[in-house]
C-alpha cells in the first residue's frame, strides 16, 4: 500500500487567504511557515498594533499566540481540506516589549490525541527577545 501524496500548490499564500477575513484580517499577520506539528506567524508592527504606551499591544500578542497554537495542529498537505480548532484554554506570560519591526509567534503541538490536542507558543522580535510565552488547549471542530 503506497501513501497518497498531498494535493500539489498548497502554499503559503493559500494558508495567508484562509485568514483573510474577519478578525484575523484586522490583525494583518501572515504565514512564514506552517507544517505539521508547527506554525510560525509574521507580523510587521505598526501605530494600529500599539497601546496607549507606545508599546505592542498584550491582545495583539495573545491573537497571534492563539492563532499560531491552534495552526500547529490543524495543518493539513491537502489545500481542500481545511481543519479548524477553538481554543478550550490558554495561558499567556508577557516578557518584552516591542513598539516596532517585524515579531514572530511559534506555535508547536506539544501532545494530544485525535480531537484534544496541547501546544506551546512563543512570541519573538526581530532580535530574538522573547515579548510572550504561552500554551493552550485546543479542539479540532467537527466539519
Amino acid at each position: 500500500m503506497s501513501a497518497v501524496p498531498p494535493s500539489k500548490g498548497f502554499s503559503l499564500a493559500d494558508a495567508n487567504t484562509r485568514f483573510d477575513m474577519g478578525f484575523p484580517s484586522l490583525v494583518g499577520f501572515h504565514f512564514l511557515e506552517w507544517e505539521e506539528g508547527r506554525a510560525v506567524l509574521g507580523l510587521q508592527i505598526e501605530t494600529r498594533h500599539l497601546n496607549l504606551g507606545g508599546v505592542i499591544h498584550g491582545g495583539v500578542l495573545a491573537t497571534l499566540m492563539d492563532v499560531a497554537g491552534a495552526c500547529a495542529g490543524t495543518w493539513s498537505p491537502d489545500p481542500a481540506y481545511i481543519r479548524k480548532a477553538v481554543t478550550l484554554s490558554m495561558t499567556t506570560t508577557f516578557t518584552g516589549q516591542a513598539s516596532e519591526g517585524l515579531i514572530r509567534a511559534v506555535g508547536t503541538r506539544r501532545a494530544g490525541g485525535t480531537r484534544i490536542y496541547n501546544s506551546t507558543m512563543e512570541v519573538f522580535d526581530e532580535k530574538d527577545t522573547l515579548l510572550a510565552l504561552g500554551e493552550a488547549t485546543f479542539r479540532l471542530r467537527s466539519e
